[in-house]
């Protein structure tokens, strides 16, 4: 865990999964498996312990019910590190080919698939601790599961040197794996489109206990105008449901304020507010306003319980209080929206954790924008975990990527990954920065999780054959 944001102490993972290695070499799939899940629930016992505080402190579940929630949400993901733990240990294979492919091929293969079961929750794949280590070279390549495959294997290796087994050959492959991946951190991938632009991105602090109460209503107004209103950049971004209505129930004379602000410097807003196409169609979405023809962009990728309410569990209603908990889903093919001379590619909140998606989206951008509203989670490790991830999503599209959040992390990230500027946490600003766009796509734009997805079924797969073969002789 502490190999992740906001620590960042990547050679801890190392040493985790060459622990775990160690007690695979040679555990039947049964210990395997509950080493395993005891691993995975270290991990997400204490990294997405956040959960607990958007469910009490702002949804106002319960304590003894939130407690029990986020046990069993962090004991339901734990089954996952289990899983690969029982899959490499049905495998016969030697202790060299087990250590450095079959544990990372099975590791990265349950990594992708807590990605896209029931909706997908990838957000503690190891691959996002190698930000800012040499390993991040690999990422315009391979991609997040790219990297934890990596990661894994140079655990194993950790494991087999510890044990001095074939100590020159494992150091050799160890230190170039590592040389390699610092060499490509220098290949730009892409190349500048354009000249840069001017940016605002605005962090109003608006606390999330007060926001979609009615006597806030004017203060989050007149707070975000004032924001707006001193800034000449030409693309200004606001968070995610910035403003806490309906945008068929704004005042028209604050949208044409907003408009008015844009069209004086000669660029857009994007504006992070809930859209309405019905009294039972509703989004959770991103508008322009100012000299390009109004956009919008309506959140595709959904949090299950915050946003939307699986089926059959109709009655967590009652027990939760969340503002607009059952949005519409928004098309998976939806374009960038042209703004201040760039192609935007805007994702919302969580959606920036699917790097398949925003890879998809990114073809045709120029740059990233994500707005979220991460106050539901307070003061906990979610903001800069997710400052983490942004980091690498835009070291794999080979796109500058601006955060604009309600109480921050609010930052400005560049294409290798470099944090060149943001605010800090609970507090009102504006963070004025340079956006430079990007024309091109890296190799993981092209081809996404695929090849590595691929490989992990091929090396489990010519691992199970190669031992069929051997015991049929």
């Amino acid at each position: 865990m502490l190999a992740f944001a906001p620590l960042g102490l990547f050679p801890l993972a190392f040493l985790s999964f060459g622990l775990l290695a160690h007690f695979w070499m040679a555990a039947t799939p049964r210990q395997a498996f509950w080493s395993g899940y005891a691993f995975g629930l270290g991990l997400f016992g204490a990294g997405v312990s956040w959960v607990y505080v958007s469910l009490h402190t702002f949804g106002a579940m319960p304590l003894p019910l939130a407690a029990l929630a986020t046990f069993l949400f962090c004991a339901f993901l734990a089954l996952f590190p289990a899983a690969a733990g029982w899959l490499q240990a049905r495998i016969p294979a030697h202790p060299y080919l087990r250590a450095c492919l079959l544990i990372p091929a099975a590791w990265t293969l349950v990594e992708w698939l807590l990605s896209w079961i029931f909706t997908g929750f990838p957000w503690l794949s190891i691959g996002y601790a190698s930000v800012s280590w040499p390993l991040q070279g690999y990422a315009p390549l391979l991609g997040v599961f790219g990297l934890s495959f990596i990661t894994v294997s140079l655990g194993g290796m950790a494991c087999l040197l510890f044990q001095r087994q074939r100590l020159l050959a494992f150091a050799t492959t160890f230190i170039a794996i590592i040389v390699a991946g610092q060499a490509l951190r220098h290949v730009h991938w892409t190349e500048p489109a354009g000249e840069p632009v001017s940016a605002a991105l605005l962090q109003g602090n608006i606390e999330q206990d007060l926001k979609f109460r009615p006597e806030s209503y004017a203060k989050i107004l007149a707070t975000y105008a004032r924001l707006a209103e001193s800034t000449s950049a030409k693309l200004i971004v606001f968070p995610e449901t910035s403003i806490p209505r309906f945008l068929d129930r704004i005042e028209p004379e604050f949208l044409e304020r907003l408009a008015s602000v844009a069209k004086r410097n000669g660029g857009d807003l994007l504006l992070g507010v809930p859209y309405r196409k019905s009294s039972e169609e509703y989004f959770n979405s991103v508008i322009s306003l100012g000299t390009s023809p109004q956009q919008a962009y309506h959140k595709s990728h959904l949090v299950p319980f915050g946003e939307f309410i699986p089926p059959g569990f109709g009655w967590l209603l009652s027990v939760l209080e969340i503002p607009l908990s059952d949005f519409s889903r928004g098309g998976h093919d939806q374009p960038p929206i042209a703004a201040a001379g760039q192609r935007v590619a805007v994702n919302v909140c969580y959606e920036d954790a699917f790097g398949d998606e925003i890879a998809r989206r990114v073809r045709e951008a120029t740059i990233l924008v994500n707005v979220s509203n991460v106050a539901w989670f307070g003061d906990s490790l979610a903001p800069a975990q997710h400052l983490q991830i942004a980091r690498l999503r835009a070291v794999e599209t080979g796109r500058m990527h601006l955060a604009a959040t309600n109480t921050g992390i609010t930052a400005a990230i560049d294409r290798d990954g470099r944090v060149l500027a943001r605010l800090a946490q609970f507090t009102e600003g504006r963070l004025e920065v340079s956006a430079q766009g990007y024309a091109g796509a890296t190799p993981y734009a092209r081809y996404a999780d695929w090849p590595v997805v691929i490989a992990s079924l091929l090396v489990l797969a010519g691992a199970l054959l190669v031992a069929r073969r051997a015991s049929s002789r």
